[in-house]
């Protein structure tokens, strides 16, 4: 039988205590055939995102492990920082790496997401390929008010009802969002300047949902560590609009606003088709390494 490979890209309300963190990562490494490609933790953020793979079944038991924990150890009437967010394990994605299709991802996502409300009871949203009402395709609707919106809205307006479980926020975990996707590139510029303001335009002329590129999601955040402000990007497609071309525009808006690009990071891993279609020092990746190119790590963990 060819080798099957579904790579799951959990994001974690947690990017300050690394003890916190070493303790998902352990639950997750728990399961023996499951291989963990990266591990990134911003504390501005206040985000941790872990990239693993492996055979179906494995990547599911290995999400839900990390979630369970997450739940135990992360409280969200207590955590602050630029990222939204609605869970301690905030969105869980699965990802068709060989062998699987996008749709048997959606079924992986569908059987989390029953796993998760049943033994956790924390309520579970279905986005992307798994989205089972059109606006849920988009993350940042379901997470629009975060936390703290949630559990006034959840129970006393049908829109904000999860697909799974009853419609009542686990008191310190939220709720949580599951689906498949493509591969979905994590991008950040840094820009050399504090004020956020000036970020937050330059997201709304890229982004998608303001008559943007195809394709971009994109916020402004403050860096408060580095006093920097940050145009943050999800690109959920590549092929339609390439890295380069967003830092491009970013740059032409920034300087347009008298300001400059102090440096991009990528969050995660990137295909090497999408990074080879430019040069990570044209795009001013800080700490640019060869296994921050998905292929390349998974040759050398599988």
């Amino acid at each position: 039988m060819p080798r099957q490979l579904v790579e799951c890209v959990p994001n974690f309300s947690e990017g300050r205590d690394a003890a916190r963190i070493d303790a998902i990562v352990q639950a997750i490494l728990a399961v023996p055939e499951v291989v963990l490609l990266d591990r990134e933790a911003d504390a501005d953020h206040n985000r941790s995102v872990l990239t693993f793979v492996g055979p179906p079944g494995a990547v599911v038991d290995a999400a839900f492990r990390s979630v369970e924990k997450a739940v135990a150890l992360i409280d969200l009437t207590k955590q602050q920082g630029a990222h939204p967010r609605i869970g301690a394990a905030d969105v869980i994605p699965f990802i068709p790496i060989e062998g699987v299709t996008l749709e048997e991802c959606v079924q992986l996502s569908e059987r989390l997401a029953a796993e998760i409300w049943s033994k956790l009871k924390v309520p579970v949203y279905l986005y992307e390929a798994a989205a089972r009402r059109p606006e849920r395709t988009n993350l940042e609707n379901i997470r629009r008010g975060q936390f703290e919106a949630l559990v006034q809205e959840m129970g006393t307006i049908p829109a904000r009802d999860p697909d799974v479980g009853d419609p009542v926020c686990h008191p310190t975990a939220g709720a949580t969002v599951t689906g498949a996707r493509k591969f979905l590139i994590a991008y950040n510029i840094n820009l050399n300047t504090p004020d956020v303001a000036v970020a937050k335009r330059i997201a709304r002329k890229i982004r998608f949902s303001s008559g943007g590129f195809p394709c971009v999601k994109a916020m402004g955040v403050l860096l408060a560590s580095r006093n920097l402000a940050q145009v943050s990007m999800n690109l959920t497609d590549f092929h339609q609009t390439p890295i380069d071309q967003v830092f491009d525009a970013v740059r032409d808006e920034a300087a347009r606003e008298g300001v400059e690009i102090a440096g991009s990071e990528i969050i995660g891993l990137v295909p090497n088709e999408a990074i080879s279609m430019t040069d990570p020092a044209y795009l001013k990746v800080e700490n640019f390494r060869p296994d921050m190119i998905l292929e390349n790590r998974l040759a050398q963990a599988t």
